[in-house]
């Protein structure tokens, strides 16, 4: 956030939403500079993605990386961002064969899981031959317990989100347990933390500064799904529940 006087015509971030004019005072806008080439990129995800992978987890050449969601506003950037770390082979889970497609064809990723086509331990077990290093988890439930079943000795576990919980309609959104092999977690020496911004309040510069590099130099994608006009903005979270975009609903005014 800014203090004094903001210059016309200045590029701000505010949080009223969404809304053709707003009249937040100046201390409430975030000044925007030329850090990102395109607008519409300072509404992507990626930052949770980047600071787990980083800080986390911390992908190592060579890493398998499994990512759960990976066709959601956190999920389609996180795989990107887990091969530009180094990663050797990248799975995502979806729940959708188009995406599935499109996750292989245009984001890079080597293999999908696909809830509801059979087991997820099998599906891993074949993408993933020689286990799982790395899992960035939006999703949990049933893909955790598999994830954590998949995993190698010294894997490490990154939760950014609880979508199987928070998206439950036999839940308030307040709770997403999951089954855990704790035996294997203890044996394989397996670690399990989750994220939060809050506690890595660098990550946000940081990562805005590589996003940056990594679109100028076509090394990255903003995956999204418009909704055109003010009026459709209702529609964004409905969408993003039922599965039927790709990457982040971005309502474009």
């Amino acid at each position: 956030m800014v203090e004094g006087p903001l210059a016309k015509g200045q590029l701000v971030l505010h949080l009223q939403g969404w809304r053709e004019y707003a009249t937040p005072a100046a201390a409430e806008c975030r000044p925007l500079g030329d850090t990102l080439p395109d607008p519409v990129a300072h509404l992507a995800q990626g930052s949770a993605a980047y600071g787990a992978l980083t800080r986390l987890t911390q992908v190592h050449a060579g890493d398998t990386v499994f990512v759960t969601g990976a066709a959601g506003a956190v999920g389609s950037l996180a795989g990107q961002i887990a091969r530009l770390l180094g990663a050797a082979r990248v799975i995502g889970s979806t729940g959708s064969p188009d995406k599935a497609r499109r996750l292989r064809g245009e984001l890079g990723y080597d293999a999908t899981v696909l809830r509801g086509a059979g087991p997820i331990d099998g599906q891993l077990a074949e993408a993933a031959p020689d286990g799982i290093d790395v899992v960035l988890d939006t999703v949990g439930g049933e893909q955790l317990t598999a994830a954590v079943r998949a995993a190698n000795r010294g894997a490490r576990f990154a939760l950014v989100g609880a979508l199987d919980g928070q998206l439950s309609p036999d839940r308030a959104g307040g709770s997403a347990p999951a089954v855990l092999d704790t035996y294997r977690l203890l044996t394989r020496g397996i670690t399990i933390a989750g994220y939060n911004g809050a506690d890595h309040p660098e990550v946000e510069s940081e990562w805005e500064t590589r996003f940056g590099d990594w679109l100028r130099t076509g090394r990255i994608h903003f995956p999204r799904t418009p909704l055109r006009g003010i009026e459709r903005a209702p529609e964004a979270l409905p969408l993003l529940i039922a599965g039927r975009s790709f990457g982040a609903a971005v309502v474009e005014l």
